[in-house]
Order: structure tokens, then C-alpha cells, then sequence
């Protein structure tokens, strides 16, 4: 039965394979390049099992040739007749077989005239005397069928004859070339079934794949949850753990957004109702140019509060968004952004004769970032320090040990406040000065991206806020 599991393996593919799909499929590179390799071993392994082999098979043959040699040479040739020649060939065509292997050897016996005495008559009577290569191998071609045979001539043991015992070389080459083929022919179909089982357990282990692809698949769209890993092959744990950390922080975006979304339809009700109300006393004054002239005064700061809203509101969504708008490529003058602002505040400043005292002794906390991110965030610190200090207090902008503080004199805050001061839209009880409760959530957000970190303190001098490096 278990043979049968893996058609559709091979049912799929046929469906599925194009030049896409094989580029990309692991499972088809794997086999590839295992194929590949595979082929290049066996084939470098033949090649150096074919010169092992040939290299034996030529000593022992040319072993086998020296043997045969010596034993003809010893030999006494004197008494061999053409009788005797007729007589020992008829013998040899009684030996069953004796014709199968006619090339493996042969030889001829020359009397010193040239004259050939005897030979084993298959090859030898076709060998040609040549005195020239004598007492070692060559390598000569048969004038009769131009094969190539090697050759060994040797002296008889009285010096009246020629030795010449040959084989052919082709002959030891087909040797060599089936004692490899026999050798790796088994290799060779071992290759193909581990081919084929990897294919199968490739299908079979790829399996939790398709089983997560599906998983996720089947989920619905505001199913975040956690994959569950406990059944999932070591290496694919990695992935699922991403996966679970992209779906997290999928999650806490989302419910920033919910909540981003619902706090600001509740914040944006209140200055939008009390427009409407402004606007229907502005209505009803008639011709009571004082109500209606307060009414309009009102609706003017009214809409002033709405826009500041909306525009922190749009910051905060921009920063939440964090989609790349935001490159820290400027080199920042902290200094210098500073007393921009610091103008933009001089009216306010001198309304509630407040003091600010500017120092810039030091590196920032980050010298490189968006100006504007870094205005934003100094001018939502400074707003806060000009809006809730009290009157002849000293605001001070401080730069200094690669840390920019804000220090507020003769203020203390509550310590249960301070722990929810960068919560949004939050604003303590009691507060005369009007605002959205996001500046510090909006100062919080920047500081975040820039890898720092936004203190409150209670100290002798004062309310300090302070932003410096993550330690």
C-alpha cells in the first residue's frame, strides 16, 4: 500500500511543472543538483576505477606474456615439423569453446633465418618478425587486419630461435571496460532508487509545508493568533516564529489604530460640538453685536483647537505609520531649532513673563534625523513647559552630555501623573490651558524612533523632561 502514496508526489508535479515552478521548487533543485553531483562522482569514479583497473589488468598480462615467453623459450623447437603443427591444431579444435577467447593470446616461434616454425594458429602465424624491437614490449599494428597487439620478443634458451608472444590491445580494453561496467552497474541503479526516494521523502517531509500553507489559508482575515510550533520540523520553527512575530506586531498596530480611531472620534466631538453651540449663539444674537462678536471670538479659538487637534492628530498617525517618510539623513542643529522656536513663543512668553535660558554645550542625543520630527518634538515639549508653568518661572532648553532636557522651575507633578504623562489624550484634572493630550504621546513616538528614551523627573530645580539615548 505504501507504494501508491507517492503517485500523487508525481501526479502533482506532472500538473503543476513549468520553467517558474522549477526554478523556485526546492524540491525539484534538490533533485537536480543531486542528480548533478551525483552524475559527476560516478562519472569521476568510473574514469578512476577504468585507469586502476586497465593499469592491473595490463601488468598482469604483461606478467602472463613474460611467463608464456619464458616457458616457449626454454623449449627445444628443433625437432617441430609441419607435421607437428597439423597435429597440435587438430587438438585444439577438440577443446569445447576453445575459440571464444582468440585474441586473448597468441605467439610464434621464427628460426633465426626468419622462417616461422611454429605459431598457435589463430594470431601468431599473423605476427611479423622484427628483430629491431627485441627482449621488450611494443605496441604494433597486424599488417593482416591493421589491429593493434602488444608484442614481447625474447631468444630461445640455445639462441636459435624467436620468441613472440602477443595479445591484442582492444582485448584488454573490453576487459577493463566490463569489470567497470560490472562494478558500477549496481551503482548506477542505486543512483535511480535514491533518486527516486529522495523524491518520495522529499513529497512526504514537505508535507508540513502544505499543511501550514493551508492552515493560514483557511484562516480568517482577523485571526491573528499564534502558530502553534509544537508539531513543526526544527527547521521550519524559525519561519513560524517570525510569522507569530509579524502576526504580534500585526495585532498591536491594529489595536493602536482601533484605538487611535476611537479616542480620536471621541476627542474631535467635544471641540466640534462646542463650535456648534458657538455658532448657534452667533445665530441667535440678533442684533446684539456683543454676544454675537464674544460667540465668533470663542468660535475662532474654537476652531484653532480643532485644527491644532487635527494636526497632532495627523502627526501621530503619520509616526504610527512609520512608513519610511522619516529617513534620518539630516544633520540636525538642535541649537538652531531651538531659537526658531523659542521665537514662535515670544508673545506667549511674554503674556505669562516666563524665562528661557538656552544651552547647547554638548553633543544631542541624535545628531542626525527629519528636522521637522525634531522641531515637532521640541516645540510639543516646549508647548507643555510654557502652558503649565507658573508665572516667573524659568523654562530652561538644556544640551548637554548627549541629553536634551527641558526644565520647568518652581513645578512639581504629581508622581501618579507622571507615570501617565505620555498616554494619549490624557490630561490631568483641574488644567485651565486647553489642549489634546497628545503632545507628550507625539514626543513619546518620536524619541521611539530614534532609538531614545523620554524621562520625567521631580527634581530640586524643578519638572526636568528629558530625552537621551536607551542605555
Amino acid at each position: 500500500m505504501h507504494k501508491f502514496k507517492v503517485l500523487p508526489f508525481f501526479a502533482s508535479l506532472g500538473r503543476k511543472i513549468n520553467t517558474k515552478t522549477l526554478k523556485f521548487s526546492l524540491c525539484f533543485r534538490l533533485m537536480f543538483f543531486f542528480a548533478v553531483i551525483s552524475a559527476i562522482v560516478w562519472g569521476i569514479a568510473g574514469y578512476i576505477s577504468y585507469k586502476e583497473t586497465r593499469e592491473s589488468i595490463d601488468e598482469f598480462f604483461d606478467t602472463y606474456q613474460l611467463a608464456l615467453s619464458r616457458q616457449l623459450a626454454a623449449a627445444d623447437w628443433s625437432a617441430v615439423s609441419q607435421k607437428t603443427q597439423h597435429a597440435t591444431d587438430k587438438l585444439i579444435e577438440k577443446i569445447e569453446n576453445a575459440d571464444d577467447d582468440d585474441d586473448a593470446i597468441g605467439f610464434a616461434i621464427f628460426s633465426r633465418e626468419g622462417k616461422m616454425v611454429f605459431h598457435d594458429d589463430e594470431n601468431g602465424k599473423y605476427f611479423p618478425l622484427n628483430t629491431s624491437a627485441f627482449g621488450t614490449f611494443v605496441n604494433e599494428k597486424l599488417p593482416q587486419n591493421d589491429d593493434k597487439w602488444r608484442l614481447i620478443r625474447l631468444s630461445s634458451a640455445d639462441g636459435k630461435y624467436i620468441i613472440t608472444v602477443g595479445q591484442e590491445l582492444e582485448y584488454r580494453e573490453d576487459l577493463a571496460m566490463d569489470i567497470v561496467e560490472e562494478f558500477l552497474a549496481p551503482w548506477l541503479f542505486g543512483f535511480f532508487f535514491l533518486l527516486f526516494s529522495i523524491a518520495a521523502l522529499t513529497y512526504f517531509e514537505f508535507r508540513p509545508l502544505k499543511k501550514l500553507a493551508t492552515s493560514i489559508n483557511n484562516r480568517s482575515a482577523d485571526d491573528l493568533s499564534p502558530i502553534n510550533t509544537d508539531k513543526a520540523p526544527v527547521e521550519v520553527k524559525p519561519l513560524i516564529d517570525a510569522m507569530n512575530h509579524m502576526f504580534q506586531k500585526i495585532t498591536n498596530l491594529l489595536q493602536r489604530e482601533r484605538s487611535f480611531i476611537s479616542d480620536s472620534a471621541h476627542e474631535l466631538r467635544t471641540p466640534l460640538t462646542a463650535l456648534k453651540i458657538q455658532l448657534e449663539i452667533a445665530q441667535m444674537a440678533d442684533d446684539d453685536a456683543s454676544m454675537r462678536q464674544q460667540a465668533l471670538d470663542k468660535l475662532q479659538k474654537g476652531i484653532e483647537r480643532a485644527e491644532r487637534l487635527v494636526e497632532q492628530l495627523l502627526a501621530l498617525s503619520r509616526l504610527e505609520a512609520n512608513n519610511g517618510h522619516y529617513d534620518n539623513i539630516e544633520p540636525l542643529n538642535w541649537a538652531e531649532i531651538s531659537s526658531h522656536l523659542i521665537d514662535e513663543y515670544q508673545l506667549m512668553i511674554k503674556n505669562k513673563t516666563l524665562l528661557l535660558d538656552v544651552k547647547d554645550d554638548a553633543l544631542p542625543p541624535f545628531a542626525t534625523g527629519n528636522h521637522i520630527l525634531a522641531a515637532l518634538l521640541i516645540r510639543n515639549l516646549l508647548d507643555n513647559a510654557v502652558k503649565y508653568s507658573p508665572d516667573n518661572a524659568l523654562i530652561t532648553l538644556q544640551l548637554s552630555h548627549g541629553e536634551f532636557s527641558v526644565i520647568n522651575s518652581d513645578t512639581v507633578v504629581d508622581e501618579a501623573i507622571l507615570q501617565r504623562l505620555t498616554e494619549r489624550f490624557f490630561r490631568p484634572a483641574g488644567q485651565k490651558e486647553t489642549g489634546s493630550g497628545l503632545g507628550l504621546a507625539i514626543a513619546q513616538r518620536i524619541v521611539e524612533l530614534y532609538n531614545c528614551q523620554l524621562t520625567f523627573a521631580n527634581a530640586d530645580k524643578g519638572f526636568v523632561v528629558t530625552v537621551k539615548p536607551k542605555s
